[in-house]
């Protein structure tokens, strides 16, 4: 197992590395670092004065080298106009001497946001924990729920309940959330058909969540997500029910209920923990349409506002936090189907 986690973090590190090179390499088009010239400077500048904008703040460098100072594995750029040195290490009234000459992610510096005025470590601290609170409560409403769907569906394969069931899970994935969503305000918080009964809004949720401001949008991501996890789970279950071993339990005179939670259950569960913990960057990334409907400001609504504001260095820590979700829910999965069959080895 030691051997297993030290490759896969290895491999970690290797996928984070080239990912996050390719997002900054298509932030750092030539077309992007012109916008963000002329929006930092002045929207009427010619191409030598955006040109000597970009080399007086270190854009004109080549793009590994960049990187490796976004990074924090090389030194920040300096340059001196005047007689006064500035760089990205130097903090503006700082000493150049004192200044520090590596500062990037891996120093704890994430840049500083072109749209908010703000530390990017701070913006995205401030949102990812609000987008935390969404993600937990949508996954305590769907993660159950799913599961009691799939696992009533496929004990009973072929039965009307197990139609019934089915029909609901394609139904509620099939319905993109910017439609469910539409339906659940214009049904329980607008005057349209008159039932409001969720009088607040999701905007006041960040100041203090309550069940009226919170619960719409934790119900739309959490149907969307509910039928994925219970197809898999009905489609383990209808398999592990046919199971040579069920068979015989049941020959053996043991309970349906007692077959169902003390052997089916727990080898039906492995491939629905797959789905589950892909729901973890899919809701990181995914809230992005529930969260701008809903006016919540999370990190979904922040990504959204970084790439319709070109905010380079808001962006790049985005994607950062993005690809390290992905990462560590996927190595999490691996390990937990040695937790959950002890037949399946690392190796």
């Amino acid at each position: 197992m030691l051997n297993f986690l030290l490759r896969r973090t290895l491999t970690m590190v290797a996928t984070a590395l080239v990912l996050t090179f390719v997002v900054f390499w298509l932030t750092n088009l030539p077309p992007n670092l012109e916008k963000l010239a002329k929006s930092e400077g002045n929207a009427r500048m010619t191409d030598p004065e955006v040109a000597s904008w970009l080399e007086s703040n270190g854009h004109a460098q080549p793009l590994v080298r960049r990187y490796g100072e976004w990074l924090g594995v090389a030194p920040g750029w300096t340059h001196e106009r005047g007689g006064v040195l500035s760089g990205r290490c130097i903090a503006r009234g700082a000493a150049p001497e004192d200044s520090p000459r590596f500062c990037g992610v891996l120093q704890g510096y994430w840049g500083q946001s072109t749209v908010f005025k703000a530390p990017v470590s701070e913006i995205i601290a401030t949102r990812l924990s609000l987008t935390g609170i969404l993600m937990f409560w949508v996954m305590v409403l769907m993660v159950p729920s799913a599961l009691l769907i799939g696992i009533l569906a496929g004990m009973r394969e072929g039965s009307r309940l197990d139609r019934t069931l089915s029909t609901v899970s394609i139904a509620t994935t099939a319905t993109p959330e910017y439609v469910s969503g539409v339906i659940l305000i214009a049904v329980f918080s607008s005057s349209m058909v008159g039932l409001k009964w969720f009088k607040g809004t999701a905007a006041s949720a960040m100041d203090g969540i309550t069940f009226e401001n919170f619960f719409l949008p934790v119900l739309t991501i959490a149907l969307y997500g509910m039928g994925y996890i219970a197809r898999m789970t009905r489609a383990s279950m209808s398999e592990v029910m046919t199971a040579q071993y069920i068979r015989t339990a049941r020959l053996k005179g043991a309970s349906f209920g007692r077959v169902v939670m003390r052997h089916a259950l727990r080898n039906a569960l492995i491939a629905p923990f797959t789905v589950i913990m892909l729901q973890f960057p899919w809701l990181l990334n995914g809230v992005v349409i529930v969260e701008t409907l809903f006016s919540f400001k999370g990190f979904g609504w922040t990504l959204v506002q970084a790439a319709g504001n070109n905010d380079i260095q808001l962006l790049l820590g985005c994607s950062v936090v993005a690809v390290a979700v992905v990462l560590v829910t996927q190595a999490i999965s691996d390990v937990g189907y040695v937790l959950l069959n002890p037949r399946i080895r690392v190796s």
